[in-house]
This record gives C-alpha cells, structure tokens and sequence, in this order.
C-alpha cells in the first residue's frame, strides 16, 4: 500500500470541501432546517410517523441522513468528474496508487463530508427536539456506512458522466427520489401495501429506517436486516467500482 499517496489523496479530497464550507456544509445546514421547520413544525398534525413518537423527533432522523447521503454522494461525485474534464484522473492512474487506493481516498473524502453535515444538523437540530440516541454503536455504523455506500454510488456516477448535465441527471433521476421515497418523512407503515412493497426494493430506505433505530430505537424494519442490505449494497457498489476503474471505463480512450 502506498501509504504517503493514499494520505495525500485523502487529504487533497477532505481539503476540497472544507475550502468551500459554506457551499458544501452551511447550505446542506440551512436547507435540511428549512426541510424540518416546514415539516416538523407546520405539517406535523397531518404526518404519519411511528407509534407514540412525536413526529418532529421522527423527522429530525430521517433528514439528518438525508443530508448526509446528498452530500457524500455529490462531494465524490463532483470531485471526480473535475478530475476527469481537468485530466487529473489521468494522472492518478498513472501514479503509484492502485484503483482501490484511488477508490478509497474519494470515498473517505464523501464520508468525511457526509459526516460533518450530519453533526452540524444533529447539534442545531437539538435546539428545537431533544433525541435520545437511542445507540451510539448503531449510529456509528449506519452513519459511517450509509455514507461510504453513497461515496461509492457518487464515484460511479463521477465515473459514467461525461459532463455536468449527466452528472445532475443522475442526482435528480436517481439519488433524489430514492432519498425523498426512503421514509424520511413519513413511517412506511402508513403506506398502502404496494407502495410498502415497492420501499423494500429501495437500498435507502434501510439506511435511514438503520439510522432512525440508533437514534429513537424504533423503526419499521430490523435493524440486523438494514445493515445487512446496506453492508451488501456496499460490496457490490464497491467491487462494480474498483473493477470499472481498473478498466479504464469512461476514462481511457
């Protein structure tokens, strides 16, 4: 492992993001309290949440996710499609580090960024709600988890994307509505039964239905199952990765 390369790509990758904090950490910040005061405070009475939960505190759990999966997937892949119109990429491929070393430094980078937004949310969120926190080994898992399966999932679309166009395309076709159909706002509970159906093909449903388990101790599914899909869906993201970097897909031509 070439350990001095892999540090310096981490570096470079945390340091990208933390150059431009108030788009990157500020604006997730103020648009997810947005989300909770319109949500939380103003459409609480007619929302569905989980049995005996207020739904404000429901709701704080879902959005801190949510915010923390957007921004892992958009800081991997908005960093990697500038490395690839730039020709950085090319560089990368040339040097000393091996495709999953390269893979690795991008997605640490999204997990570094997803986890920030998500303790910057938390800490202001406490303001309005009081959460329990229900398990702080649950919330480490889910949170480190779910964040390096949307760093992977922004790698590969940094990867198919020839131009910012793509790249947007597969945030709003994709990365948002399965987020806003995970249970963010509501139990699944209340749905009706095709659409319950159609939530347990949905990997981010897991993910926060796992998060908001550490959080409350309540959710809609196990918490073994969610991290037993979230944990599968991060293998195969990664290994789909590593192998279409070492091909040189859409990179090489």
């Amino acid at each position: 492992m070439n350990t001095i390369g892999f540090l310096t790509l981490c570096r470079k990758e945390v340091g990208r993001f933390l150059s431009v904090s108030v788009q990157t950490v500020f604006a997730p910040l103020v648009s997810t309290l947005l989300y909770f005061v319109i949500f939380g405070q103003l459409m609480s009475d007619q929302a569905a949440s989980l049995r005996g939960i207020d739904y404000a505190v429901f709701l704080l759990p879902g959005l801190i996710m949510m915010a923390m999966l957007q921004n892992a997937f958009s800081n991997s892949s908005s960093s990697l499609i500038q490395s690839k119109m730039y020709g950085n990429l090319d560089l990368l491929l040339l040097s000393p580090l091996s495709p999953i070393e390269i893979f690795a430094a991008f997605v640490l980078g999204a997990v570094a960024r997803g986890m920030l937004v998500g303790v910057a949310i938390a800490l202001v969120g406490q303001w309005w709600v009081s959460l329990s926190w229900h398990s702080f080994a649950w919330l480490l898992v889910f949170s480190l988890l779910s964040n390096f399966v949307l760093g992977a999932m922004g790698f590969l679309a940094g990867l198919w994307a020839a131009k910012y166009d793509h790249l947007a395309a597969f945030q709003n076709f994709v990365v948002l509505p399965l987020t806003f159909l995970s249970g963010v706002f509501y139990s699944v509970t209340a749905l009706p039964e095709v659409w319950q159906l159609a939530t347990a093909f949905n990997p981010f449903f897991y993910m926060v239905d796992g998060f908001r388990y550490a959080v409350l101790g309540a959710s809609d599914q196990s918490p073994w199952v969610s991290l037993l899909v979230t944990a599968g869906f991060a293998v195969v993201l990664s290994t789909v990765c590593i192998v279409l970097l070492q091909k040189g897909w859409k990179i090489r031509r």
